[in-house]
């Protein structure tokens, strides 16, 4: 999968509690989630985030509670992938879970708010539009390329199954 979009640039230790605040836990329809995702790091993320934008972020992504609800904030707010030096362990099962792409990099170092990158996910590059510059990523196996296409794990037992 190859996706090309502007980028949201966040520090580490970025934990569920920001991504998605404890406060609107008392849902789980994605719509609701996506009107609230990283409004207690950055106001204007739910306002000016579109269709494709990518997340980039430091070191531990997704750090704290165990919950779904963050990536699906993510997904739901148009997100195509979300690109960090490292995520938190359940972070990343939850995100390929719910059919979120999530790639390990250091090529945040390099981008502001809102410059373009091109994600390639099966070779493991990510390409800085402004400079040229490739950056390698981590590649995502196959079976977790499957996960997302069908959009998380619940559909792909579902196709599975023939359900």
């Amino acid at each position: 999968m190859i996706f090309r979009g502007r980028v949201w640039v966040y520090p580490d230790n970025v934990d569920t509690d920001v991504i998605i605040p404890a406060r609107y836990l008392n849902t789980s329809d994605p719509k609701e989630l996506a009107k609230h995702c990283m409004e207690d790091i950055d106001e204007s993320f739910t306002k000016e985030v579109k269709e494709g934008d990518i997340i980039v972020a430091g070191f531990n992504f997704g750090s704290g509670s165990s919950r779904e609800h963050a990536p699906i904030a993510i997904k739901a707010s148009g997100v195509a992938c979300v690109v960090a030096k490292s995520f938190s362990r359940i972070f990343y099962r939850n995100a390929f879970n719910i059919g979120l792409p999530i790639l390990e990099s250091r090529v945040v170092d390099e981008l502001e708010k809102f410059d373009e990158i091109e994600v390639d996910t099966e070779r493991g590059k990510i390409k800085v539009l402004k400079s040229g510059k490739v950056y390698s990523s981590s590649v995502i196996p196959e079976f977790m390329q499957r996960l997302i296409e069908s959009g998380g794990l619940f559909n792909y037992a579902k196709e599975l199954l023939g359900v």
